[in-house]
């Protein structure tokens, strides 16, 4: 079997009015992806997708370009199946075959940024490709089923004080029993954060997980402060308290709390988890498997979380094709132990293929279907198409 084409497109799909939230990102009005489609000499396509922005953000004209200017002609005529082949092709460049016989890392120059985000969908097209070929769902070809259905939260939680316990009990009627609820520099002061938060938990109760998250917003004592006011609420994490950018001071934070630090949604590559690791600023990776390096690269990031004794939730705020690439590794992998379940207006991961993601006793089942078991609705994909 041969790629004979490799195509991305960017994906835009608008929010109604009365639908849309506002964060510290701005006002959510769109849902934005680049769309990967692998096709073969068999009559197969794979398919992936590459982020470079928040749900809102990003122009994925340059995402686009790249695929079809640079890494189409590394693919074209190589077998899908050697997915790691491809991978490290793409990693390593003309340096490849370097890598081959020596058995480490040659990286290109742009080894992170766009490069890798391109790579991530690629990689993840490849894996639905292999499973499709093979007839089995992609879950099967890493490593087979440890679980059959897996825990999923609800990600929001954007409502100000006087509002938020009511919209995180309606995800929780809904049938998750796990909340996520945004805090940060979108609120008036830390004290406004705090306050949102007690009222989060006396609405849930004691028996409904909470997790909060400060999109990196927060300053060193910013977070600390934050930590010490919610300490009797029970957090489940406290999730990027300051900028990624912030490795030091992340691990401040970590040291003067004993409530969970979640990051890593930005981060690519094994290497960058690595350094987190080392710098204990982190208790739970959360690699985006279209941003990281694709399913091949967020295995590795499980074996790092593994060995270290912690634990990974990949962040899965996009679309249908990110979502089910997160949903069969957590069926695979045991570190996985939660699936972020986006509750905001999101056209992207409700409407773009045919097969639905749906809540079972607050888990996601794995799906049987061959590759990532996922078929596009094709005239949604030509609507939604931004011409680049």
């Amino acid at each position: 079997m041969k790629i004979t084409a490799v195509r991305a497109a960017w994906l835009r799909a608008s929010i109604p009015p009365d639908r849309q939230h506002r964060s510290d990102f701005g006002l959510n009005d769109s849902f934005n992806t680049c769309l990967i489609e692998i096709d073969t000499d068999a009559g197969l396509t794979g398919l992936g997708e590459a982020k470079v922005g928040v749900g809102n953000l990003g122009n994925y004209a340059a995402l686009v370009a790249l695929v079809h200017a640079e890494l189409t002609p590394l693919l074209v005529g190589r077998d899908p199946r050697d997915v790691t082949a491809l991978w490290e092709a793409v990693y390593n460049g003309t340096r490849a075959h370097y890598a081959t016989r020596e058995g480490r890392t040659f990286p290109i120059v742009g080894r992170r940024g766009i490069t890798i985000s391109a790579l991530s969908g690629v990689d993840i097209a490849l894996w639905d490709l292999l499973g499709k070929s093979l007839g089995q769902p992609v879950w099967r070809l890493l490593g087979g089923r440890f679980r059959d259905r897996v825990p999923a939260y609800a990600s929001g939680g954007w409502a100000p004080v006087g509002g938020v316990g009511k919209q995180l009990r309606q995800y929780v009627e809904r049938g998750h029993r796990a909340v996520k609820m945004r805090v940060g520099l979108q609120d008036r002061s830390v004290d406004d954060s705090a306050a949102r938060v007690r009222e989060a938990r006396q609405s849930l109760g004691p028996d409904v997980a909470l997790m909060v998250d400060a999109h990196g917003t927060w300053s060193v004592r910013e977070a600390q402060r934050f930590a010490r006011k919610v300490a009797d609420c029970d957090l489940a994490w406290l999730e990027e308290p300051v900028s990624p950018d912030n490795v030091a001071g992340q691990a401040e934070v970590r040291a003067a709390t004993d409530i969970p630090i979640a990051a890593g949604e930005t981060e690519q590559t094994r290497f960058a988890f690595r350094d987190l690791i080392e710098a204990r600023a982190v208790d739970i990776l959360q690699p985006d498997v279209a941003i990281a390096g694709g399913i091949t690269e967020t295995l590795r990031i499980g074996a790092l979380a593994a060995t270290h004794g912690l634990t990974m939730a990949p962040h899965l705020w996009g679309g249908a094709v990110l979502f089910a690439s997160g949903l069969h590794l957590a069926v695979a992998t045991p570190c996985v132990t939660t699936l972020e379940f986006s509750r905001g207006e999101n056209p992207l991961l409700h409407d773009l293929t045919e097969e639905p993601f749906e809540l079972v006793d607050g888990h996601v089942l794995a799906p049987d279907r061959p590759g990532l078991g996922l078929t596009l609705d094709r005239d949604f994909v030509r609507s939604i198409t931004v011409p680049v």
